[in-house]
């Protein structure tokens, strides 16, 4: 509300979901949900501290989750076509970081079909070098999750089915991240 980044509202958020318990559904398995998730701006000084790469400037990269299937030979021959699709909309792919996780409180079901996860990281430039406004990038990074989840998620036994061998972006901004699983509240 003033501008000011602060952990606050994620709180807030947590607590109100957590109030809600009783609208999430829950499978046969009480550990698993039917999927909950948080928006949360790119925690830009946080991912320089946990990637070993380069990152441009806050606002000149995107980054998000990546969904990809289950087998590791799979899983990087996805990668590849990801990166390739990104490259014909003109985004770079700078990096990738393997998603840490916890899944000890997962039910069954969820762990079965939990997908691999990936971070990605791309940077674009315009067709004379320059780098491209947030929103320019925002734009160039909808179409590759699009094109991504429809032309590779034809491969598989579905669009944007997480845990089938397909690809899915819960997000890719260079703005905002979308965490999320079939999770509970509680487990959120």
């Amino acid at each position: 509300m003033h501008g000011r980044k602060s952990r606050d509202i994620v709180d807030k958020a947590i607590k109100a979901l957590i109030n809600l318990e009783h609208r999430g559904a829950v499978g046969a398995e009480q550990n698993t949900g039917d999927g909950t998730g948080i928006l949360v701006q790119v925690p830009d000084r946080f991912l320089r501290e946990v990637v070993d790469f380069e990152l441009p400037e806050a606002g000149q990269y995107a980054t998000g989750l990546c969904f990809l299937p289950q087998s590791r030979m799979l899983t990087m021959d996805t990668m590849r076509m990801v990166e390739r699709v990104a490259a014909e909309q003109g985004v770079t792919v700078i990096g990738w970081r393997e998603v840490p996780f916890d899944d000890s409180g997962l039910g069954a079901i969820s762990r079965d079909a939990m997908p691999t996860i990936m971070q990605i990281f791309v940077k674009a430039a315009g067709q004379d070098g320059t780098l491209l406004s947030d929103v320019e990038l925002e734009r160039k990074c909808f179409v590759v999750r699009k094109r991504c989840e429809h032309e590779l998620g034809s491969q598989g036994a579905g669009q944007g089915e997480v845990g089938s061998e397909t690809v899915y972006f819960p997000s890719l901004s260079p703005r905002t991240m979308v965490y999320k699983g079939m999770l509970t509240e509680k487990q959120l």
